[in-house]
This record gives structure tokens, C-alpha cells and sequence, in this order.
């Protein structure tokens, strides 16, 4: 797609991907699909960890429950997956990146051996005025991940040093290796009549940082002012 994307993985016999239930656009027969609580990765954990890796996961914005799709059709076979909302998809390579930090519910789908944790803000000014507040997710493990941003995505590879200063909205994600921090707009007017934000995110290389051109919080505004006008022109 263009402005809306989705992602068709094309899936050799016997190969699984996962999602956040509900996000499945369409499957080929020959897919079968499996709803289980958790990504797989507390299989091996006992029960207090598995329902503790729950509780986390839901903490950062995921559900319980993942749908895991599986060719078991000696042929390939295709399924498909949309978020709920207009925007690019990237694809990132955990085995390259590492892990990374995600603002939450830009997770969108994986191959299995991709784990989806809570990650918990390091700095407590990122947590108090960074957006997202200090609760993120940390996608970890082994494979290919979509990330899923509002609007048009961008990526970015700072060198070592090199910083990026970044509205707090539009930060999708980062390689959990790099430094983040909270500034403030300098300048009482920028600050007062600039448009923006007060805080802006600064996250330092070396490594790659995912930046949205659309923040919710801009959609959603547009969302409620024209619900406002809506209201205002019926009651007039």
C-alpha cells in the first residue's frame, strides 16, 4: 500500500508468524490459526512468570492474547496484517538491531522467536513529560518485527555522539543501547507561542531512532475540534 499499508508475509511450509489479536487482514487456505495468552516466550518461565509477562505486556499496551498463524501446506502460503489506523510500516531485523524501545501499540506483528516485554523508562524526566510516559515496549529475541507508525515513518542511523532532538509524539522507537533524555524548548516565546510542545526528546547514537510524521495526539485533536464543530452547528 501507500497511506495505509498492511504486511502480507509469505510463509514456508511449517513457518509462524503472530500478531496483537485483531489485526489479521486475511489468510490463504492452508493457514491455521492458534489464539494463545502471551508471544511463546514464557513457555519456559512456570506460571507465575508466564502471568507476570502478561501483566507486564499489558502494562505497555498490549493484550493477553496474540493469534499465531502457521503454513501447514507443503506450498506457500500468504496472511496478511493492518493496524488500526493510517500510517507506514517498517520492517526491523532484531538480530541486527538488538533489542529496541517502542512507544506503545507500535508493535504490529513478528516471526516467531520475537518477545514483547514492558521496558521501563531509565530517566524520570523522560517518564514525566516524554509522551509515553515511563512505561514503553521492549521488543527483544530473534527475527524480523513490524513496527507500525501514524502518518509517514522515518529512520534514522545517528553516528556515535550525534544527537537528534524529536517532538515527543513523533518518537516511534529506538535501539535500547542508545542514551535518551527530556529537554525543554528554550526560548519563553518558542515556548509560549512556537506551537509545540515544551518538552522535546533527545535520543544520542550511536544507532537507529524510528520517527512518525503524525503524533496521536495531532490526530486526535483534529478528531475532537471537528466533533466540537459538529456539535456547535447542530445545538446553533
Amino acid at each position: 500500500g501507500a497511506d495505509m499499508q498492511y504486511v502480507e508475509c509469505i510463509l514456508q511450509s511449517g513457518q509462524t508468524v503472530f500478531c496483537e489479536a485483531g489485526a489479521m487482514m486475511y489468510m490463504e487456505e492452508g493457514v491455521q490459526m492458534s489464539t494463545k495468552m502471551g508471544d511463546g516466550s514464557e513457555k519456559h518461565s512456570g506460571f507465575f512468570g508466564t502471568m507476570m509477562g502478561l501483566g507486564k505486556r499489558y502494562i505497555s499496551g498490549e493484550g493477553f492474547f496474540f493469534a499465531f498463524y502457521t503454513n501447514n501446506h507443503h506450498n506457500p502460503k500468504s496472511v496478511a496484517f493492518a493496524g488500526n489506523y493510517p500510517g507506514k510500516i517498517n520492517a526491523v531485523n532484531l538480530n541486527d538491531t538488538g533489542s529496541i524501545y517502542l512507544q506503545r501499540g507500535s508493535f504490529l506483528c513478528g516471526q516467531k522467536g520475537v518477545a514483547i516485554e514492558m521496558g521501563f523508562s531509565r530517566k524520570i524526566g523522560f517518564g514525566m513529560f516524554g509522551g509515553e510516559g515511563f512505561i514503553m515496549q521492549k521488543l527483544s529475541g530473534e527475527g524480523i518485527a513490524f513496527i507500525h507508525a501514524c502518518g509517514a515513518i522515518e529512520e534514522r542511523v545517528l553516528e556515535a555522539g550525534e544527537s537528534l532532538y524529536i517532538d515527543t509524539g513523533s518518537l516511534v522507537g529506538f535501539q535500547a543501547n542508545m542514551d535518551y533524555d527530556i529537554q525543554m524548548v528554550k526560548g519563553l516565546k518558542n515556548m509560549l507561542f512556537g506551537g509545540e510542545e515544551l518538552f522535546l526528546t533527545t535520543v544520542t547514537g550511536p544507532g537507529r531512532v524510528w520517527i512518525q510524521s503524525l503524533p496521536y495526539y495531532r490526530l486526535s485533536g483534529l478528531f475532537v475540534q471537528d466533533t466540537l464543530r459538529v456539535l456547535a452547528a447542530n445545538k446553533g
